[in-house]
């Protein structure tokens, strides 16, 4: 079997362009804890965005909360805007099951009720338990379930992925 290689700034590009086209001029950035966070602060500052980027933890609504329980390293949500009728795009890293959109989702939603939510992430891995799909995808690919997909990100603010 040959092994993944993404080139994770590449594919940066790619989300940019796309979530630009997602904005159309009006909206809110908010990013998942912690990859998309990293991205959606990125993304702020290359778009040139008013204000500050969001970003919003999945720990809360998790339905395995009771297993994993809070992280003591868990980002918690911070939301500089107010959300009601507010058009949000929601960045991750990776998409897999469906579970932390749905999760995040929740949490969106004790904040207020949005105009509208777009999902754009740099990977989509398949793998849905849920009917959750992205409005944009930098990439799309096949990994077996053996195998994660992680977003890092280096002192100078690069991005790469680790694939375990």
């Amino acid at each position: 079997m040959s092994e993944l290689r993404l080139d994770a700034e590449a594919l940066y590009g790619e989300l940019l362009r796309g979530v630009q086209s997602l904005l159309g001029g009006e909206g809110r950035l908010v990013g998942i804890t912690s990859g998309g966070a990293w991205l959606a602060q990125r993304l702020h500052k290359d778009l040139n965005l008013p204000g500050e980027a969001g970003v919003i933890s999945s720990s809360m609504h998790r339905d395995d909360f009771a297993q994993r329980g809070l992280s003591a390293s868990s980002a918690q949500t911070e939301l500089p805007f107010d959300v009601d009728g507010t058009h949000v795009v929601l960045l991750d890293d990776v998409l897999y099951t469906g579970r932390t959109i749905r999760a995040v989702l929740n949490e969106l939603f004790d904040y207020g009720r949005p105009a509208g939510v777009r999902l754009a992430v740099l990977v989509d891995r398949g793998g849905r338990e849920l009917p959750v799909q992205a409005d944009f995808a930098a990439a799309r690919v096949a990994l077996p379930a053996t195998q994660s997909l992680e977003l890092a990100r280096d002192a100078q603010g690069r991005f790469s992925f680790k694939v375990n």
